[in-house]
């Protein structure tokens, strides 16, 4: 189990270029381009979503990985919330290892009583472009995602637009967060902090 914090800013598609050339700036490099592909589960009563937890399955350039973050809090773009990601064999979930993970950290979660239930009910897939960068003595992976969120439903494809910017600390002090997030908000005025996650947009896409 990891807490992970991050910041999550909305990126205006006509800002997508100026961010670019700012982390390629500041990093001195070119990010570094992957695909994830993204299926969230849940029950047919939304156990998962009422609980403010979130199960998803990813397909990253390194395999398939499973992910389940518990409550947690937003404010001002800040995300912070307890996350177990631990990889899996191939395009299916492995509920027991999880709930092994999860009892072992003493968490109570609504995951045991979702697990017999569940399905896939929307997916997020999106290109993200990498950055690892040093701020203020701490370690901040700077990402661009630019995609989709898609929902079917009643046979009918709902679909919602990604273009965000993500700041996750991977060591040192909080604060370096609030730093960089501060220095793109000059640079990129139509930048905005965004409390909603994609998880949490895939459910307001699911129920329209």
């Amino acid at each position: 189990m990891a807490i992970e914090r991050e910041i999550k800013l909305a990126l205006p598609r006509d800002q997508v270029d100026a961010a670019l050339r700012l982390f390629e700036a500041r990093a001195g490099a070119p990010g570094r381009e992957v695909r994830l592909e993204n299926i969230y589960f849940d029950t047919p009563s939304l156990v998962l979503a009422r609980a403010k937890s979130a199960l998803r399955l990813r397909r990253a350039p390194e395999g398939w990985l499973q992910t389940f973050k518990t409550v947690g809090v937003a404010q001002n773009g800040l995300h912070a919330r307890h996350e177990w990601e631990m990889p899996v064999a191939g395009e299916a979930l492995e509920i027991d290892k999880l709930l092994h993970e999860c009892d072992e950290a003493g968490v109570s979660t609504a995951l045991s009583d979702a697990a017999a239930n569940l399905i896939p009910l929307f997916r997020t897939d999106f290109t993200r472009t990498l950055w690892t960068l040093q701020v203020e003595g701490a370690e901040v992976e700077a990402a661009i995602d630019q995609g989709d969120i898609t929902a079917d439903v009643n046979g009918e494809t709902r679909r919602a637009p990604i273009c965000e910017i993500e700041l996750e600390l991977k060591a040192g002090d909080e604060a370096a967060l609030h730093t960089l997030a501060a220095e793109l908000a000059k640079a990129l005025p139509g930048l905005a902090p965004d409390d909603i996650s994609k998880a949490q947009r895939g459910y307001t896409l699911r129920e329209g």
